[in-house]
């Protein structure tokens, strides 16, 4: 079906180069950055989505990955300042209603809350706070693991670990390696928004630069700890920024193959300094998802917050690239919330999650963090639990 898909694209009247481009899906070779420009200038939804939806099926068949997860969030107090964020709130405003600090016991206490419940992954993000530095968070993550030995820890944005590592006075190296040593599995992929000075120095100015978030991440892959990647996308960017960071992910993922997922991330506008932008469309919010699968060749995944775009576009999104939607969440996150986000109690059970999946035909699988198969969905039966998690 697929073959004949791209098949009827290339019979059709449309442009040479988008013809080009097909046949080089169809013969799994790589675009280039001025195509994968093209692709958003010129690529109709329809014909993004027969390319994407070719690769996503040819990468992972009719498979739609999930995981059972909870987020920590120790504070939203943060020292930077970006234009985009409606999470954090700045040191000087500390005292804000709208600002949180965890202690490590209220911490340690939201971990024991899933004891007995089967989540395989913790996710520990948060504002850049001054008092929690680097032997700090890894004494936290050391005492996460006696609480739960099994669970995986996906800990720290870029932006997070360069300012930790800058405190403390070590290498990224030597930080990441204490916080694995300590415990910590993976990183997540927060942090990059676009990469581009041009875009970055106005969005974000004063945290980690690009460079320092690829940096980062490469170093981390050659400890053995994996990643995944996001951008930031449908603000004041232009289509070739785009482009140039996911360029630069996809030469980072050709030397290191340490990227688990790449995740677009669509820029809300509820209360931040850049509540002026109009936010993307769901067209455009699809055919982003698309273009990205179709670039990114070398990452095995794309996936879709289903919190922060919505259920409905989220199951959308499944036909136009992305093959994971992330997890249970378990209404532990306040990041999507507070950016006006589709969802504003983002909590599914697991049930709810699979019959998600099923509704557009896709076939549901439970996934850990670095995609190995827990659960095939597809067939069980949910009357033999008490509750679904």
């Amino acid at each position: 079906m697929q073959a004949q898909d791209i098949q009827v694209i290339l019979n059709s009247n449309i442009s040479k180069e988008l013809k080009n481009i097909a046949e080089k899906v169809q013969n799994e070779q790589r675009i280039t950055f001025d195509e994968g420009v093209f692709l958003y200038e010129k690529g109709e939804l329809g014909y993004l989505g027969v390319l994407a939806n070719h690769i996503r099926e040819k990468k992972n068949g009719n498979y739609v990955f999930f995981n059972r997860n909870f987020h920590i969030e120790p504070t939203n107090i943060c020292v930077f300042d970006c234009k985009f964020c409606s999470y954090s709130r700045l040191l000087k405003n500390k005292d804000s209603e709208a600002a949180w600090e965890l202690s490590e016991e209220q911490i340690l206490d939201l971990v024991r809350g899933y004891n007995g419940k089967p989540v395989t992954e913790v996710h520990i993000v948060g504002g850049v706070h001054p008092k929690m530095g680097l032997m700090y968070f890894a004494n936290l993550i050391k005492k996460v693991k006696e609480i739960r030995p099994d669970i995986h820890v996906k800990a720290f944005t870029a932006v997070e670990l360069e300012y930790m590592c800058r405190k403390a006075k070590v290498s990224f190296e030597e930080g990441l390696r204490i916080l694995k040593e300590h415990g910590q599995d993976s990183l997540p992929g927060g942090g990059a928004e676009i990469f581009h000075p041009d875009i970055r120095t106005k969005i974000c100015e004063d945290k980690c630069t690009g460079d320092e978030w690829l940096e980062i991440h490469e170093t981390a892959h050659k400890l053995g700890m994996p990643s995944n990647a996001t951008m930031l996308y449908g603000h004041i960017e232009k289509f070739e920024h785009r482009v140039d960071h996911m360029n630069r992910l996809r030469e980072l993922q050709d030397r290191s193959k340490g990227f688990n997922t790449f995740i677009p991330l669509k820029f809300r506008n509820k209360g931040n300094q850049m509540s002026h932008i109009k936010e993307s469309s769901v067209i455009e919010d699809l055919r982003n998802y698309a273009v990205s699968r179709i670039y990114m060749d070398n990452f095995n995944h794309v996936k879709a917050y289903w919190p922060m775009i919505g259920r409905t576009t989220a199951q959308l999104s499944l036909a136009f690239g992305v093959d994971d939607i992330d997890g249970t969440i378990d209404d532990s996150t306040k990041i999507y919330t507070m950016a006006g986000s589709e969802e504003q109690n983002p909590s599914l059970t697991t049930q709810q999650l699979v019959e998600m999946i099923k509704q557009v035909g896709r076939h549901p699988i439970e996934r850990d963090t670095v995609y190995n198969t827990i659960t095939d969905f597809q067939n069980y039966d949910f009357s033999k639990e008490t509750a679904a998690v």
